[in-house]
Formats: structure tokens, sequence, C-alpha cells
């Protein structure tokens, strides 16, 4: 059953929510595209990083499944609960050639999504929806689905297979949305699949018992299906003890993951061999032929290595990593007939600070895109060694005792929400280039073709700090032994999402009395900052503006029970835990953070455990004074300086307090700009809501300047609630607190039928709302006062919206429910529940917490609702309020990219026409002066690039050379088109644009194949590597094919089958066969060899493994091959 769902604007801000912490309940589910785009799944919801610059894109939650599904009645289905999402997989689609269809093809950002409902979701990227949803068959059994994969049935469509429960196996026709395949392999627990990448319409699935499916596709029907079942041998008996274990804990339709958490299964086809997959089972490695159906190699783990996490072969080179459950990474070589030796082990999970327990590793994967540009610097070394200049601010390019052979980007995901980007390099000494010299085996590559025969100069990723780590180290084409190599991992970036479960959300609304916590006469602004407490103790702060964690502090050691800012730039939260049995009682600690040093001080420690534990904390506007509620004690008023001061205790029997809010502002002439509310330098022009004052006299704004010597002189007010009801107003002044002596309403407050459980307070209004969802508001100057019922639960949170000047309506609250949902509501409107934005629920997912962003400068800005899920996101959401109505959801206006601290360069995410204009401008030939001129990134060094030269009027100077045939007005203008992308920096990172300037003279294929790889078509750059080569051959095959030679061409070809024969079966490798390899017959480029020499090499190292085997089978194939 498929469910069509509406698509949103394309100006949708559903990018302004941060995930939560991926788990072991998402499966470890992570994909990455050829492009270099990675997602991952946290919680229900899927987020989409650039794995290059380590940057967020995007975050979309998936919406809950139907009533159908969540087996609620369609009146609550609105209340359900979006499930884990279980797998995530990318189309395998490039991007579309189509400009004629009405809307820009986003068909190569398509992302499957499944949970643990047993639900696929199809994800449009560029859209920021789910363009469809597929239900399972049964959906009463909610069995989750283990993993997805994309195989090929045509030459232009993909079937979509899954492994759903323990044991199912279905294929999925995405275009009718129908289920054409399903296979049930019980009593097995399946585990993993995989496509072939030697055949996209083959696909493996491994389970835990070592039972091996392979599947061939041969068209969209059933029939047209071929399994065949293998079984790997392996010991199971500590699998038998879970199965044993697990028998009555969790349901039979559970997917492997679910029941067994720990134990992982993993497979992984061979890139350079085919019919060779890699298997890991917990504590063995095995290499398996597919062809011969046998085990060519298996190794257990030495003692004390952990368990296997994952098996990853090396694109490039005759490796193979496999990730360890205790963070580790060991790295596999061949040792020879597709044996292996581990070589080291490398740690992913640093020990830094002492986190308890330390975060696990859930996911490691490797960048394809990246393998497939060092493939391309390996050919095109020679005018890349000629071009680039020494640097003289980066030591490596004077450090020559280092031979780097191969580079691979590795990308790991732990629990504790960082995303950890590391460079892994195989290098060899100056002597072990030396002696690879000296015995011939530098590559060869053919001068008609490439003409590369040195070595290139590469820049890797950048660091945090923006220094390069890894820059012009030697990339070579040597085929020096593996054996020689050593092995490095560096941490060259990282990106933190939420870190925790969210407990609590604060977000700073200083006012004019609030100073900057370095001194001076300057007000404190409001800043676009929100703090999160988590589960874990830490506290994320999030810079709004950029979508990001811009600081997490490890505070506590227990969860963030109450969190509070203090202006905006200090931070107090609170924490405590029982005592032993026997002693009793709660230890209470109080901890202030500041955000410019990073340092937390405690205060308010006592030696002894207390009776009673911290209930809240309540802050005022200008961070002065603190309240500190206790469960049945009285209330602490806190004089927040340097080093806090209690002034007094309050022992009544308060329910809630709340600190006034500032004041509704005045007018200001010429009112103030945003930029102007930004600068250090003057004090009167200042966003609106910053000019407001907190305290009751509107004379002691005048006095705020001084941050410690004028204590006496300010004066904030709370109002606050008692459990019989009554309310009242109190006033802090200095160190005296007073009876503000309000002006009562005019009928009783008293509430017959519930505790006030919430309030808010800006003068002069107070509103407050009770346990059975009555809201009152009160006027505390003219005693007028007003109720309503909401007819909903009881109501936790109340808060009034930021006001500015010009403002038409000052009443605007947000109302949090006891049942985790919200309402906004206008309590200037004749009727508050007719004229309200009702918003049952966040979709999806139920809202923990909730706040106003104050940053509000104009009245035509919108409002911004800050909400905390409880599936641990965070996210923005518009509000939309007019003289008729209010709305949710972004206005139709012009949206500002988001600020990023650098570009965000990934071609493969510019609108489809956008992406065309560039993929021809690359193959045309750019110069790359291009890529440097107006660049935020790479304008202030530029001599990074190559070739560099001063900017011009011209666009088509920017060509290395014109069009031949065409007109030439048509380069300028797909340059004119990418004018802006290019004067953001944005178009190619620093990296790729060198890349790019050494190989940009080198011919169109060079070209070619660089703008396929950017665009993450593998098979198309290594087709442009090849074509000058296969070209070549064909030349020399008719120029060497002459009428003479034909009527002895029948011996000659038998004379040439004895010596192949000869050649192929000969176990022995001669030193001159071993030289002529080179990178051309390695990594990626040796599948599509075709050169006599290249075969033989292959078939010379592949029929040894197969000598071994015995049976007629296997002679049978061995003679074929």
């Amino acid at each position: 059953m498929s469910i069509p769902i509406p698509r949103p604007l394309p100006n949708d801000s559903w990018d302004c929510m941060l995930p939560g912490p991926p788990s072991r309940n998402n499966f470890r589910s992570a994909d990455i595209s050829p492009s270099g785009l990675l997602a991952f799944a946290s919680g229900s919801s899927v987020s989409v990083v650039d794995s290059q610059s380590l940057q967020l894109v995007t975050t979309i939650p998936l919406p809950p499944p139907s009533s159908s599904l969540s087996g609620s009645s369609p009146s609550n289905s609105s209340s359900s609960l979006s499930p884990f999402v279980t797998s995530v997989r990318w189309t395998p689609l490039p991007i579309g050639r189509d400009l004629l269809s009405n809307e820009p093809s986003s068909s190569h950002l398509i992302l499957a999504a499944a949970d643990r409902h047993g639900r696929i979701s199809l994800v449009d990227f560029r859209l920021r929806s789910v363009i469809l949803s597929i239900d399972p068959p049964d959906p009463s059994s909610k069995s989750g689905i283990q993993e997805l994969c994309w195989v090929q049935a045509r030459s232009d469509s993909f079937l979509l297979a899954s492994i759903s429960g323990p044991s199912y196996f279905s294929l999925y026709d995405t275009s009718s949305s129908r289920c054409i395949f399903k296979y049930d392999a019980s009593p097995e627990y399946l585990s993993c699949i995989r496509r072939d990448p030697f055949d996209s319409r083959h696909l493996c699935i491994i389970g835990l018992k070592g039972f091996l499916l392979s599947v061939k596709v041969l068209g969209e029907t059933e029939d047209s299906i071929a399994l065949k079942e293998l079984h790997i041998r392996t010991d199971c008996t500590e699998l038998l003890k879970l199965e044993k274990d697990a028998a009555g804990g969790s349901s039979s339709s559970s997917p492997a993951s679910a029941v067994f958490p720990l134990y992982a299964v993993r497979l992984a086809f061979s890139p350079h061999w085919k019919d060779i997959i890699y298997v890991t089972f917990p504590r063995e490695l095995v290499v398996f032929d597919l062809k011969y159906e046998t085990t060519l190699f298996s190794a257990a783990l030495p003692r004390g290595c952990a368990k296997f996490l994952d098996v990853l072969p090396d694109p490039n080179q005759e490796l193979v990593y496999c990730a360890h459950l205790d963070g580790k990474l060991s790295i596999w070589r061949m040792k020879e007939e597709q044996t292996y030796i581990m070589c080291t082990m490398e740690e992913l999970m640093p020990s830094i600070g002492s986190s308890v327990p330390s975060p696990s590793v859930l996911a490691v994967l490797i960048s394809q895109s990246g393998s497939t540009l060092q493939t391309i610097s390996k050919l095109y070394s020679e005018s890349s060694n000629r071009a680039s200049d020494p640097d003289f601010d980066n030591p490596f390019d004077f450090c020559d005792d280092t031979l780097l052979f191969s580079k691979t980007h590795l990308i790991s995901i732990s629990d504790d929400g960082k995303l950890w980007c590391w460079i892994l390099t195989a290098e060899g000494t100056g002597d072990v280039q030396k002696d690879a010299i000296n015995c011939g085996k530098i590559a060869d590559i053919s001068e008609e073709s490439t003409n590369t025969n040195t070595t290139f100069s590469s820049n890797s990723e950048l660091t945090a700090d923006g220094s390069r780590l890894l820059d012009n180290v030697k990339l070579s084409n040597s085929t020096v032994s593996l054996a020689d190599l050593t092995f490095k991992i560096s941490l060259v970036g990282q990106l933190q999402v939420l870190s925790s479960t969210v407990t609590m959300l604060a977000v700073p609304s200083p006012s004019l009395t609030a100073t900057l916590a370095r001194g001076g006469n300057n007000p404190a602004i409001a800043v676009p900052l929100v703090a999160l407490g988590t589960q874990s103790g830490t506290i994320d702060v999030i810079d709004v503006s950029a979508n990001a964690v811009a600081a997490s502090f490890s505070v506590h050691n227990s969860t963030v029970r109450g969190l509070r800012w203090l202006g905006n730039s200090r931070l107090v939260s609170f924490s405590y835990t029982q005592a032993s049995e026997k002693t009793g009682g709660y230890i209470n600690r109080l901890v202030v953070t500041c955000l410019r040093s990073g340092l937390n001080r405690t205060f308010r420690a006592l030696q002894k455990p207390e009776r009673a534990p911290i209930r809240a904390l309540r802050a005022s506007s200008s961070g002065r004074y603190l309240l500190i509620l206790f469960r049945d004690a009285p209330v602490e008023v806190w004089a927040m300086t340097k080093n806090p001061i209690m002034l007094r205790s309050l022992a009544l029997p308060f329910t809630v307090l709340e600190w006034t809010l500032p004041t509704v502002p005045r007018p200001v002439q010429n009112g103030p700009s945003r930029q102007s509310a930004l600068s250090p330098k003057t004090n009167t022009a200042l966003a609106p809501e910053e000019a407001a004052s907190s305290t009751m006299a509107s004379s002691s704004d005048s006095k705020a300047g001084n941050s410690d010597g004028s204590q006496d002189e300010i004066s904030e007010s709370f109002a606050f609630a008692l459990v019989n009801g009554a309310l009242g107003v109190f006033e802090v002044h200095g160190k005296r607190i007073r009876d503000f002596r309000p002006k009562w309403p005019s009928s009783s407050f008293v509430s017959a039928d519930g505790l006030i459980t919430a309030m808010a307070h800006r003068l002069p209004h107070v509103v407050m709302g009770d346990r059975s969802g009555n809201i009152r508001w009160w006027d505390v100057t003219t005693g007028q006062s007003s109720s309503f019922n909401t007819h909903r639960e009881g109501i936790r949170r109340i808060k009034f919206s930021p006001v500015v000047a010009g403002d038409r309506s000052r009443g605007r609250i947000a109302v949090l429910f006891s049942d985790n949902t919200f309402s906004v509501f206008d309590l200037d409107s004749p009727d508050p529940l007719a004229n309200s934005l009702l918003q049952p629920q966040f979709p999806g997912t139920l809202v923990l917490e909730l706040d106003w962003l104050h940053t509000r400068t104009d009245k035509n800005d919108p409002l911004v609702l800050c909400i905390a899920g409880a599936d641990s996101s965070f996210r923005l959401v518009e509000v939309n309020a007019n003289d008729k109505k209010m709305s949710s959801g972004p206005l139709p206006r012009n949206i500002k990219e988001r600020f990023r601290p650098m570009p965000l360069c990934c071609p493969v995410l510019l609108p489809t026409p956008h992406a065309l204009a560039l993929r021809m401008i690359l193959q045309l030939g750019v110069r790359p002066s291009w890529f440097n001129t107006s660049g935020t990134a790479m304008d202030k060094r530029p001599h990074f690039i190559p070739g560099t030269v001063s900017s011009s009027g011209d666009l088509r100077s920017y060509l290395i050379e014109l069009p031949p045939f065409g007109d030439s007005v048509v380069p300028e203008l797909l340059l004119k088109v990418l004018e802006p992308y290019q004067k953001e920096g944005c178009i190619l990172d620093d990296e790729r644009a060198r890349l790019y300037g050494t190989i940009v003279n080198n011919g169109s294929a060079a070209r070619f194949a660089f703008a396929a790889a950017t665009f993450g078509e593998v098979s198309e750059a290594l087709f442009w590597l090849q074509l000058p080569r296969a070209i070549n051959h064909l030349m020399n095959k008719l120029v060497n094919k002459t009428p003479q030679k034909a009527p002895i061409s029948v011996p000659n070809s038998d004379l040439d089958d004895i010596s192949l024969l000869s050649r192929i079966t000969s176990k022995g490798k001669s030193t001159s066969e071993t030289g002529r390899r080179n990178a051309l017959s390695q990594g990626q480029l040796r599948l599509m060899a075709f050169e006599q020499e290249d075969l033989w090499e292959s078939a010379n190292e592949r029929i040894p493994w197969h000598e071994k085997l015995e049976g007629e089978e296997a002679i049978q194939n061995r003679v074929h091959e």
C-alpha cells in the first residue's frame, strides 16, 4: 500500500532542525553517496552531511505512520509517533539530463529510508519531503526492516531490496509501490545485503549462521529472480547461547540487529576481484569465492581484540579495513593468493576526557569520491609536479623522505552525536622509493594517453583550524610491496550534533539591565543562541543562525534537570543524585557555566546531603537574580554576582514562580537597524526588545550601565501562585524583597478545579494556566481580568512572544500542554480560542520544551518558536501572525541561506540546470583562476592554485580555449549563471580546485573524468580514464595488422595460445612483469583491463587460488578461466 504525501513549498524551512544522537536502535544505518553526501539515521529523522567539509546540510524528519499501520483510530492518528529509522540508502541514479520537464529533476537526490514498523519511504532530498511511502504487506506484524539495497532491473530502473523481520527478503517496485518478490529464509537470521560492483543486477545476503543467498535480478517479474543458496562454515556456539537467552525476551518478528545488537555479521564485495566477497563474523574474517562456492581464506581474531563490527575493502589498494565494537580499526593486507594478514590496529575513538561510559562507534564508511579523484591524480601526476610550487607555510613541502602510496577518507559515527573524519595514509620511506626506482618498478604510463611518470603533489582535507595536515605529500604510482608500507591515521574534522537525549531548553532574553560579562557600560544584546540540557549531563549551545552546535560543555555527571541563562554569556544549571540508602537525602549540584571561558563554577556546595531536591530554577531577565525552588522546602533568592550570595529564603507554599519579562518597548524615532544593534561601539542603537526595561519603573533603565556598583538601584519583580490559588508579585530591590502591591482583579482567581501549574509575567499582564486546561490573565495595573478554557489537558508552560515597536498584538502566548502538544493564542483578540494556532503535535514527535526566540528587530520579522522534541531533536518553527489569522510555516518571502563558517562546496546540491552548466564548464576547460576570484575560502592565498591569472571583464577569457564549434556565447552564458556560486566560493573546495588545475591542460578525457567523478559517476570517470589508452591500443592493432601477415595468422595464433597458457599456468611472477603494473592496472581501473599484459597478470594472480581446490566443478571452472 502506498500513501501519497503532499510536498511542501520549495522554501519550506525544514532544514532548521538539529538531530539527536544516533543509537543502536537505528541499526547503525548510514550511507555515503559516490558524490560525497553522507546520510545517517538518528531517531526518527534522516540527516545529510557533506563528507568533505563535514557540514550538516539538512535534517528530514519522517512523518508518523498511517492509522492502519500504527494501530490507532483515525481520530488518534495525529498523536502517533514516528518509529526509529533503521536503514538509509542513496539511489544509484545519476543526475538527470532532462531540462524540458516542468520541475527540475532531483532523481539523484532521492533517499530510501526504512523504519522499525516495516515502512519504506522515498525522500526527495531537494524538496525535503517524503514523496512515496510503502507500507508492509502485513501491518499488524510490525516486522522492522534490517537493511535496504538498490538492485538494477533494467538499464534505466532499479528495484529496492529489503531484509525485514528475522528472515524475509523482499523486492519492491518503487514506480508501482508493490512487492514483486518475497522469500522466507527461516529459521535463519538475515543480517546484511550488498550489491555487486561488477554486476548491478546481482546482490548477496548473509545470515548470522553463515547462510549466504545469491540473488540475480533479470527483470521486474517474480519469474525473473534467480536465487542460489550457499553456506559459509563458522562457529555458531555464541549465537546459539544468545538465541536461547533471547527466546522469551523479544518478538519473533524483530530483525537480527534488534535481537542481537552486539552480534554483527557483515559482507562486502571486493572492488578488485570479481566473485570475491569478504565476510566478518564476530570473531572471524572470511574470504569467499562465489564462483567456486568455497572459502579461500579464514582467520580468527587474535586474543584481546574486540568483535568485528563491519568490513570495508579499500577501493584503490588490496587492503581490507575491519571496524571493531570497541572503536578500533584493524588493517589487513593481502599476503598472497587471497590470504590476509593483520598489519596494524588504529583507534577511531580518541580517549578525550573521562566520560563514563565511553561512547561507542556505530558505523564506519569509506568515501568513494575521494578514491576516484585519487586515481585521477595518480594518472596525471607529471603536470601536477611541474605546476605546483613549494608552499613555504607548509613544512610537508620540504619533507622528501615520505612517499604516499594511498590516502583513504574514512568517516566514523559514534553514539554521542559526533561524526569523525579521518585520513588513513599508507606511506613508505625515501629508501623504499629509491629501491623501487632501481628495481624498475616505477609505473610506465603510456605517453600517448596520460604522459605521467613522476609524482603528484596532493592536497588533503582541511583540519578544523584551517591548517592543511597532509598537503603536498607525494602520491606514487610505484608498486612497492604492501609489506613495506606503514599506516597512519589522522583526525582532520569533526561534526557535533546533539550529544544526548534533551531534557531542558533555555533561550536568552536579556533586558537592558543585563550587562556584558566582561564589564563596561554596554548592555547585553539578544544573541541567536539556545542552550539544551541533556540526559548525559552535558549542555549543548546551539547557534540558530548556523543551525549548528556552537559549543558543548560537560557540566554534570547526571541528568541536567534545570537550565537558565544569566544574561547572554552565562548559564546556570542543576542536577541532583540520591545519597546512599544509609544516609538518605539528595546531593544537589548547582553550576554556573561561562560561555566565553568555558569554566564551570559550582556554588551552594554543602557538605551533607539535603532533605529536599531542587525542583526548578528561575533566573531574572537581567541575570542578576536567581530563584531556587525546592520540593517541600523554602525558596531561596540568590544574587548572581561573581561569587553568588543568598539574599533570603521565602517559606511560602509556592506552586509557580516566574520573573517579569522586558516590558513592551516604546517606538524609537528612525527605528534602529540590525547592524547598529550588534555594534559594540554604541549604547543607544539597540534592538527594540533589548531597549526594553525589565524593571517596574522606566527610570531605572538609565541606571543599568554599572554592572556592580548599582546593585541596590536595580529592581526586578516576579509573580507567583500559592497552593491555595492566591496570587502575588514580589519586587527584588538590591538585597531587599518587598510586596509590589498590584491592583487585584475584580473577580476571584482562586481555582476551584485545579492548581495553577504554569505562569508568565510581562508588565502589566500575568497569565496563568491550571491542570484543568484553563487560561486566565490579569492586568496588575488596572485589575482587569479574563479567562477561557482550552478544552485540553493540564498546562505545563506559558511563554509570551517577543514584541517590538509597532506590533499590533502584545498578548501572543505559546502554551505547552501536559500531553506534550502545544498551541499559540492571541489574548488581545476578542475570542482567543477561535483566533488561535492549534498545533496538536509536531508531526511524528512529542514536544518536550518550547520557548520563543528573542531576536526579532522588526515587526515584519516572523515569530520563531524553539522546540525540543522528545526524539532528542531541536527544531525552529515559524509562526506567521497577521490581523486575520495565525498560521505555521514560512511566509512566501526571499529566504537567505543560513550562515556557514565555510562554503558548502558540493556541486551535486546545485539546482539541476546549474549543476549541468558546471559539468559542461568543467568539461570544456576553465582556467584555475576562475575558482579563486572573489572566493571566500581561496582568495586569501591565491598561490594555492597553480596558474592563477588576473580577472577579466570578458568571462570567456576564463576558458582555456573557445569550443571549435557552436556559438561562443553559450559558455559565457554558463559562466554567468554560475557567477553567484563562484563569488561565494562554493564551486569546488581548495583540494579539488588544485587537482583540476593540474589536469585541465591534459586533454578532454581528463577533464571529462574529473567532471564525472565530481558528480559521483564513478563508472563514467573510469571510462574516460581508459578511453585514450583504448584508442591507442586499437590504433596499434590496426597499424600492426597488414595484408601480408594474413596467410600465416593461424599458426601464429596457435603459438600465441601456447605461450599464453604457459604464462598463465606459471606460478612465479618475474620482476619485469611486475614492474609493468601501473596506475591503470591497479585499483578501480583494473576492472576495465583489456590489454593482454593486464589480463595475463590478473589471471596469473587468480589461477593459483583455484589450483588448490578439488572437485570436478572446480576443475571445470578452472579450465574455463
